[in-house]
């Protein structure tokens, strides 16, 4: 170990800005050096895309993070070029499918819709910034309930959540109501229909600037300041192999996409982050296997519906002048489709379920201009309902020795099923997701299971866990049998969950960063 120490971290989510910002913050001394597959796609690294208000600006910014299906090729595919709903639809702008059909895909004919953002920010310049916590049996078990707290509270202050965004809605507080009056009886005491907490800044114009990794990095992107000054990141930059002994990593080695020219980058530590495929592909590309590596895979399924909000039972909570205060706030920022976000939050034994309800002014699709509901006056809600995916070593990715895929690393297979019990829940939340439709108003997409893949919330591939034939890492984000190699994402999360995960990981980031950097103290310490 140097007198100053020099991480790798891999990937530019969320996750990896928290391991960055944490450790640099931490020691006073370190480097923090960044790698990224993707380009950069936003001025600020990072930034959500949502917050980019230029439609022809924010297109370009989504088409360059999709990867080997950017441009001519994703439209070769199908794929609808037409603005989506972020978070509802399989084809979510920003990303690209891994089993997209050429040479080199991955195998996922039983997960369709799997796909990742090959971008700097990751998925984080792309998401719905949804940051429920997890409750009930989401908890991870491996982390004591007295730490959960500090944990969680520390990841929401780095994701700046807001637990109340939207709540001066008159639209989005009469939607509340007609479903408390659908619900409310069932739901237990703080679990009932509430504001979804999201990640983000309200301006004083009424909008949101939605927060990106560049919200997570804060500091370490202020020019000038210290620990900008001891981080670095290098997009259109791919790690191949992580250099180790077998117990200790000693670098990475990196290829430069703009020159293909490779190198070995030295490091006191490594920290995978990437996303719940390409980091445990990683990791097998470097030799390190460990039984459950790729296994246990996770979502939530999505069960999904629009609806046109009926006018006579919103007439009777919103006034006109209500309704036309409301449209002149949304035409403020009209390239971001969401007005208001509601849930209907997890909660155990009745309801481990969680509902997830969008307004907006307009449908995620094109409505003919004789429909009933085109033009609806008081918008419509875009529903989804996450279900729970219970890990099974059977569920997961099997890394190939023998086939490449397009970037040249270990190909793999997708196996993944669905059991009687998960089964039944989805009926149960399709059940739920029609009465919740009908107190709003008519619905105009039918209740429909998405994709498997489809919520791009993929958990458990590099599970955390005490026991290490069962667990790719041990309570502290650590890979067993390694001292300083350390991964992190949502492929930790070793439970079932319904609701985005990213709150839950980056708590887990938190522990792990601090760990991390005690451990590369006390080795300075006794060096010295």
């Amino acid at each position: 170990m140097s007198d100053t120490p020099v991480v790798a971290v891999v990937g530019s989510g969320p996750v990896g800005a928290t391991y960055a910002r944490l450790l640099l913050e931490a020691l006073p001394d370190a480097r923090v050096v960044m790698f990224e597959a993707g380009p950069q796609v936003t001025e600020r690294p990072g930034q959500s895309v949502r917050n980019i208000t230029d439609p022809d600006e924010k297109a370009r910014a989504r088409e360059r993070s999709q990867g080997p299906q950017a441009g001519e090729f994703r439209a070769s595919l199908g794929i609808p070029a037409g603005a989506v709903v972020e978070g509802m639809f399989t084809a979510r702008q920003g990303t690209h499918l891994l089993d997209f059909g050429g040479e080199g895909s991955a195998h996922a004919s039983n997960f369709p819709a799997a796909a990742a953002a090959t971008n700097v920010g990751g998925q984080g310049a792309h998401w719905t910034c949804a940051i429920p916590r997890p409750a009930f049996s989401e908890m991870i078990d491996v982390i004591p309930d007295g730490e959960w707290e500090d944990l969680i509270s520390t990841a929401e202050g780095l994701l700046h959540k807001q637990s109340a965004a939207f709540s001066d809605s008159p639209v989005g507080a009469a939607i509340r109501e007609l479903l408390s009056r659908e619900f409310g009886d069932e739901l237990p005491d703080g679990y009932g229909v509430s504001t979804l907490p999201v990640a983000g800044d309200p301006q004083p114009d009424g909008t949101m600037r939605w927060a990106g990794a560049d919200t997570v990095l804060g500091p370490l992107l202020d020019q000038g300041s210290d620990t900008a000054a001891r981080f670095e990141l290098r997009d259109l930059t791919l790690v191949r192999h992580i250099e180790h002994d077998g117990a200790h990593v000693r670098g990475v080695v990196i290829e430069d996409l703009r020159t293909g020219e490779q190198s070995i980058v030295e490091a006191d530590a490594v920290v995978v982050a990437a996303d719940a495929f390409r980091s445990p592909q990683l990791l097998f590309a470097s030799g390190i296997r460990p039984a459950p590596l790729g296994r246990y895979l996770t979502e939530h399924h999505v069960v999904i519906s629009t609806v046109a909000l009926d006018g006579d039972r919103m007439a009777d909570l919103v006034s006109d002048d209500e309704l036309s205060a409301e449209l002149a706030r949304r035409a403020k920022n009209p390239t971001d489709p969401v007005a208001a976000v509601n849930r209907i939050p997890f909660s155990e034994p009745d309801h481990p379920y969680s509902a997830q309800i969008m307004y907006a002014e307009t449908p995620p699709f094109p409505l003919p201009s004789d429909h009933p509901a085109s033009g609806n006056r008081w918008g419509y809600v875009n529903m989804g309902y996450g279900v729970r995916k219970f890990p099974r070593v059977e569920d997961g990715a099997t890394f190939s020795d023998d086939e490449v895929d397009y970037r040249g690393l270990p190909n793999f297979t997708i196996d993944y099923a669905l059991d009687a019990d998960e089964e039944r829940e989805i009926e149960e939340a399709t059940a739920l997701l029609r009465r919740a439709g009908s107190a709003l108003g008519t619905f105009i997409a039918e209740p429909r299971l998405l994709p498997f893949g489809s919520s791009l919330h993929f958990m458990g591939t590099m599970r955390m866990g005490t026991d290490p034939a069962v667990s790719v890492a041990d309570p502290y984000s650590r890979v067993w049998g390694f001292d300083n190699l350390v991964v992190g994402g949502n492929a930790l999360i070793p439970t079932a969950n319904t609701m985005n995960p990213t709150l839950t990981s980056v708590a887990i980031a938190v522990r792990g960063a601090r760990h991390l950097a005690e451990q590369l103290a006390a080795t300075r310490a006794a060096r010295v």
